[in-house]
């Protein structure tokens, strides 16, 4: 049988297939809350017979939006839509999870159709922006605060809070957002950290804030269910994070609780040459999870049934993440199956369309 079709476990969470869907911001949503496009964009993909679905980065609170157009949850009134998709998506045999995030410097943007996703002025709505250091990610915008130990208590907090809201929404697994240039990885990047406390400088001092985060999370979450971390694996940058560290902090993760790394990378700083060929992060997510011993996901540029098959056949990876190929081919699993030979069951609305 195809390996992209084999089941693969995660402490008490079964997925039917290696096939996940990607976080993929959808900026539509207003407050924080979902609608009728949020339902349908992530439902239509659990018709569509993947294995797992990941929402959105979804804020933990109003200022870690990278726009007003951003998913939330921040607060409990969130709860009863989400609990609407994780229900729709596990009736049709899909697992469900949240991908917990804070844009800290990337915050207060235009949705991207609108002024190409500038930042937002004051006069526009903008709201002030946090980071490890008040370094703007690019000379254009404002920049942001430094957070102080009341800021970074209170961001710990928020992704605590938005843990338990996310298990009273049925979400079964969660993603800790550290990849993209995001507050997490703006203190894990020394592009990004020009800290002297004992959140800046040193490796250790540079990673504490997502590890105190994951140790906030696991009070909350459950340990019958499982906790993913997504890392910017490299910043394609001689003087930032690289694939070395990503594998050392992955070390350090495990231990806390953390059953995968989603191997992602990038977007610290404008500007970085990326080698954007097909399968190009598929290395790093080889390299964690040689050097780690922990299980990875591959994302990025993955776009056949054979791309897929072969990286899990090589054992670079024991997930594959699919986005902009889902969004082209909600269907992209029943699909894949035929071409692959396996068997799967399609939803009993769409049989006829397998014969």
């Amino acid at each position: 049988m195809a390996q992209l079709f084999t089941p693969f476990t995660l402490r008490s969470v079964e997925l039917k297939n290696r096939i996940v869907v990607s976080p993929m911001c959808e900026y539509s949503a207003e407050d924080g809350y979902t609608n009728d496009w949020h339902v349908v964009h992530l439902g239509s993909r659990a018709v569509g017979g993947a294995g797992l679905i990941i929402t959105e980065a979804t804020a933990v609170s109003p200022e870690g939006r990278i726009s007003a157009g951003d998913l939330g949850l921040w607060k409990k009134e969130h709860i009863a839509g989400l609990e609407r998709i994780t229900r729709f998506a596990k009736d049709h045999g899909a697992a469900i999870g949240v991908q917990l995030a804070h844009a800290g410097r990337k915050a207060s943007h235009h949705i991207p159709w609108v002024k190409n996703g500038a930042q937002l002025t004051p006069e526009e709505g903008g709201w002030q922006t946090v980071s490890a250091s008040a370094q703007a990610f690019s000379e254009e915008e404002i920049p942001p605060v430094s957070l102080d130990q009341t800021g970074i208590t209170k961001v710990i907090h928020d992704f605590r809070r938005a843990a338990g809201y996310a298990l009273q929404a049925g979400f079964q697994l969660i993603e800790l957002h550290g990849a993209h240039g995001y507050l997490i990885h703006q203190f894990l990047s020394p592009l990004s950290n020009k800290r002297t406390d004992e959140f800046g400088g040193s490796f250790e001092n540079r990673t504490r804030l997502l590890r105190e985060i994951v140790k906030a999370v696991r009070e909350v979450w459950p340990s019958n269910l499982p906790l993913f971390v997504r890392l910017s694996a490299t910043d394609w940058h001689p003087e930032g994070w690289t694939v070395e560290d990503s594998v050392k902090l992955s070390q350090q993760l495990t231990p806390l609780g953390v059953d995968l790394i989603d191997c992602s990378s990038g977007g610290i700083i404008p500007g970085v040459k990326i080698p954007l060929t097909p399968g190009y992060q598929v290395p790093l997510a080889a390299k964690v999870r040689a050097g780690a011993g922990v299980p990875t996901a591959a994302v990025g540029l993955i776009t056949t049934p054979t791309q897929a098959e072969e990286i899990l056949e090589k054992g670079e990876a024991d997930l594959i993440l699919l986005a902009r190929q889902s969004l082209r081919d909600p269907y992209f699993p029943l699909h894949a199956a035929t071409e692959l030979g396996a068997e799967v069951t399609w939803p009993i609305q769409y049989v006829r369309a397998k014969l």
